[in-house]
């Protein structure tokens, strides 16, 4: 009886390549989502807005580790665009709540579909049955490595 070795790959050529093909997926939906038009840090605003619902510049600031200042000027930018909209606290009136437009929740939901559509159209072209089940496969372990 022989021994077999397996050859197992290696976890640092994984983790690179991974890394590498990863910053090239995300370019390739950033082009298919329409929102090239933003910087990161408006984007960042935008997301923590719709996740966590309407807040204060101080809030958002805080909570996206930036300056009051700093990001007073990144919302301005995005109210000037029409994304975010700000209201009177009703318990402070000194204070201004921000939340996203129905524009942006629009133009949001329109850029994950395009997306998402994006990538079904590539699966579907590129991959037969066989490599949407590994690839579906794959998805499960990529979730495994997040979720720890």
């Amino acid at each position: 009886m022989t021994d077999i070795k397996i050859e197992t790959p290696d976890a640092l050529a994984i983790a690179g390549d991974l890394r590498v093909l990863i910053g090239k997926l995300n370019r390739k939906l950033r082009e298919q989502g329409g929102a090239g038009d933003l910087t990161a840090s408006q984007k960042a605003v935008l997301l923590q807005l719709e996740a966590a619902g309407p807040t204060t510049v101080t809030a958002l600031a805080k909570e996206l580790h930036v300056r009051s200042q700093s990001m007073g000027a990144t919302v301005s930018a995005l109210e000037a665009a029409g994304y975010v909209s700000g209201a009177p606290d009703p318990n402070d009136g000194r204070r201004t709540i921000l939340s996203l437009t129905p524009a942006c929740r629009d133009k949001i939901l329109a850029g994950r579909a395009a997306r998402q559509d994006w990538l079904y159209r590539m699966i579907r072209a590129k991959f037969d049955t066989g490599d949407q089940r590994d690839l579906a496969a794959s998805i499960e372990l990529l979730r495994r490595l997040v979720d720890s």
